[in-house]
């Protein structure tokens, strides 16, 4: 997919730049696939704002994804179009099984309208396709991946990621994945052939801010500018260094490279060397 920029009519226009959306072929959603979104603005049920700055932003349907893709082993499905989803970085695809059933499931790179796709021990190593780790060859690159069998693909989803399958021994397949983490899945977990579409999705320029209040996120003002009642970082003449040792939250917990992963976390045994380039 392109980048299209705009005739810079307002010094906002100038830098800004947006997809031009060159794959996609239908504009509106399969309506048996989407299901109402209701927002929150980062509040939980009693009120109380628990994730700062979101709000607003335009309405939008959520779309069910296909993350199983279990239900329909061995049966083809033929893609019938490629969608924008508005909740997520990647764009979707509808296919249509032999049985009439529809569903959504994310785009890879290349896929086209028209292509069939199968999911299931049986299928062919081929774009789009989705097997278990026993059945696809090492050195391979993947996405839409399992962490626990059964459970739906909850790793490398964003728009133009994918993992590469390093070997495969035993009970585990060792992946490589976009951060450079060397992580074991359990061999019947299941992938799909490919990256994920989209690509050029990290190319693309906000250019003014009123675009992102559109996504629903509201500004960010830094701690540094606030009155010390505000933040710890505030206060003093002029521009003051923070006064602290490092960083910190506006309520004094440390921040900015702070480790949060627990260190008794039982999927740490499946890391083989971290991102940072150490070993587990």
């Amino acid at each position: 997919m392109g980048i299209k920029t705009y005739r810079p009519y307002t010094p906002s226009r100038r830098n800004m730049t947006g997809s031009d959306f060159s794959e996609i072929t239908k504009s509106a959603p399969e309506k048996s696939l989407t299901e109402v979104l209701k927002k929150h603005a980062g509040r939980n049920n009693q009120g109380k704002i628990t994730t700062r700055h979101k709000g607003g932003g335009n309405r939008r349907k959520y779309r069910v994804i296909d993350f199983k893709r279990n239900s329909k082993d061995g049966m083809p499905a033929v893609v019938r179009s490629i969608e924008y989803d508005p909740n997520r970085t990647a764009n979707i695809a509808l296919i249509v099984y032999g049985d009439g059933t529809k569903s959504y499931i994310l785009a890879p790179e290349g896929l086209k309208v028209g292509q069939k796709v199968m999911s299931g021990a049986e299928a062919e190593v081929r774009v789009g396709n989705c097997l278990p780790f026993a059945q696809i060859p090492v050195g391979s690159n993947v996405h839409n991946i399992e962490l626990i069998p059964g459970r739906g693909a909850q790793m490398v989803r964003a728009a133009g990621n994918s993992a590469q399958l390093m070997a495969k021994e035993g009970k585990y397949a060792t992946l490589r994945l976009p951060s450079g983490e060397m992580r074991m899945v359990p061999i019947e977990c299941r992938a799909t052939i490919g990256a994920v579409g989209n690509g050029d999705h990290n190319l693309i320029n906000i250019g003014k801010a009123g675009r992102k209040r559109h996504m629903g996120i509201r500004p960010t003002v830094r701690g540094s500018v606030m009155n010390p009642n505000d933040h710890p970082h505030g206060g003093g003449e002029g521009k003051a260094p923070v006064g602290r040792s490092g960083p910190v939250t506006p309520w004094g917990k440390p921040a900015l490279g702070l480790k949060t992963r627990s260190s008794k976390k039982a999927s740490n045994k499946l890391i083989v060397r971290r991102r940072n380039g150490k070993n587990a």
